[in-house]
């Protein structure tokens, strides 16, 4: 499945840093990182039930979000850039 993950740490609390170095190095784990904290990638079923093991470990569930957003292909989703893209990283071709 093509998935976008979109995070919000919240960083006013003391241990924000290390929450979002930690999710941040396992979204990379998984996903292309393509602008701040949002990623994009392929996944198979069981590399989803792994990224999301793996956040509920970090993820303050009082302070801090997740979003995914899934659809069976990235064909399937509709890309609209505004605004100055230097190049575009949500690209998944070498």
């Amino acid at each position: 499945m093509y998935v976008i993950l979109v995070y919000d740490i919240n960083l006013e609390e003391k241990e924000g840093q290390k929450v979002l170095r930690k999710v941040f190095k396992t979204c990379k784990k998984y996903l292309t990182h393509i602008q701040n904290s949002v990623f994009e990638g392929e996944l198979l079923d069981s590399q989803m039930l792994a990224l999301n093991k793996e956040l509920d470990e970090y993820v303050r569930q009082d302070l801090d979000s997740v979003i995914l957003f899934k659809s069976r292909s990235q064909k399937w989703l509709d890309k609209q850039f505004i605004g100055k893209v230097e190049e575009d990283k949500t690209s998944n071709f070498l």
